[in-house]
């Protein structure tokens, strides 16, 4: 094997592969990169079993090959390297070989043929969409994905599609997070999977702000996220995920609409008393156009007051402030609706026109 590439493409496929690299494990191959020299591109792959990535870049070719090396240390060098072009062979004692103007590193390398094969998938259930769309709704649904391994379901979010709406949702028992798009024609069937939500993190790190596509895909038990440059393999969790359409309000007894700079500002000035005492909730009273946000604690209280437009019976309840300022952190209107039943009931957080986006927090006693 031997190709030379840029110093700068060469960085960008390492740190999307590095995202599949195992951490801690028994089984050293996971450590490390598979590097394949063919035609005119260089294939970097990198997989924990759970999840595979490959990224290709454009190379010059010499001789085409393969070679597998530590990830970590491979990593390290071409870091250090000067920005140059970096001309990587293997020689006859399977040495990986790594030259840069007057740096020169000879690495052992191991056996290519034990290095795990990622999955081929034929997705026949796929759907495309442009990257910047789908990073945008993993950003805005993410942080309600679940960490309780005893319920591996909520550890992923849903992707759903039915006809041209694409639905993603994520839950942990305290809040829902529900994004929705609709794709401009209508693809292949319809199709739901859960998707372990650490692929998606690593993904969206992956996926570019433009319009260019992805692919998404499923086949039995294995996901499939492809774009022209790279290719991520996942396993989907299997289990049923909780129906989220039942479990949001369909009736309320408050409407809520304020200016989501306000209220974001508001409750993350709340949040710091409850900061160093986190089984504090916070408290908000709405009544007569004014919502009331406090919170008191042994080190001392807050008291926010927001000017807000509000139909129908008054209210007190108590929340969590991190799942209300997630929550709001996600949403790019400047205004928005929040709905309310009663004090044991969930705030549900919309548009105030479309379905775009919908947002669930459970309230807590106080």
């Amino acid at each position: 094997m031997k190709f030379s590439v840029e110093k700068e493409k060469l960085l960008v496929g390492i740190n999307a592969a590095q995202k599949a690299v195992a951490g801690k494990t028994t089984m050293p191959m996971l450590e490390c990169f598979h590097l394949e020299a063919k035609e005119s591109m260089v294939i970097i792959t990198a997989t924990d079993l759970d999840l595979g990535i490959e990224y290709y870049l454009d190379a010059e070719i010499s001789e085409v090959g393969e070679a597998t090396v530590d990830a970590k240390m491979f990593s390290e060098i071409i870091r250090k390297l000067p920005d140059s072009s970096i001309e990587i062979s293997t020689n006859e004692q399977n040495l990986l070989i790594i030259e840069c103007e007057g740096s020169l590193f000879k690495v052992v390398t191991v056996d290519s043929g034990d290095f795990p094969v990622l999955p081929e998938i034929n997705a026949e259930q796929s759907l495309k969409i442009s990257q910047n769309i789908l990073k945008d709704m993993i950003r805005k649904t993410i942080f309600a994905v679940g960490i309780d391994e005893t319920r591996p379901v909520f550890t992923g979010c849903l992707i759903e599609k039915n006809g041209n709406v694409l639905n993603m949702v994520a839950l942990d028992g305290f809040r829902l997070a529900l994004q929705t798009k609709h794709l401009e024609e209508e693809s292949t069937a319809d199709f739901k999977a859960i998707i372990p939500g650490r692929t998606l993190t690593e993904i969206s790190k992956i996926l570019q702000d433009s319009d260019e596509p992805i692919t998404i895909g499923v086949e039995k038990n294995q996901g499939l996220f492809e774009m022209s440059n790279c290719k991520a393999v996942t396993r989907v969790l299997e289990g049923e995920f909780l129906d989220y359409r039942q479990a949001i309000p369909k009736e309320k007894e408050l409407r809520v609409t304020v200016d989501r700079n306000v209220l974001l500002s508001s409750l993350e000035r709340a949040a710091v008393m409850s900061r160093d005492d986190k089984q504090f909730p916070i408290k908000i009273t709405i009544a007569d156009s004014l919502m009331v946000i406090q919170c008191a604690v042994q080190s001392g209280d807050v008291r926010e007051e927001v000017v807000v437009e509000s139909i129908g019976k008054n209210l007190e309840i108590g929340f969590n402030p991190k799942y209300l300022i997630e929550a709001v952190k996600a949403i790019d209107d400047k205004t928005i609706s929040l709905d309310f039943g009663s004090s044991i009931s969930p705030c549900i957080m919309r548009p105030l026109e479309g379905e775009e986006y919908t947002y669930m927090i459970l309230p807590v006693r106080i």
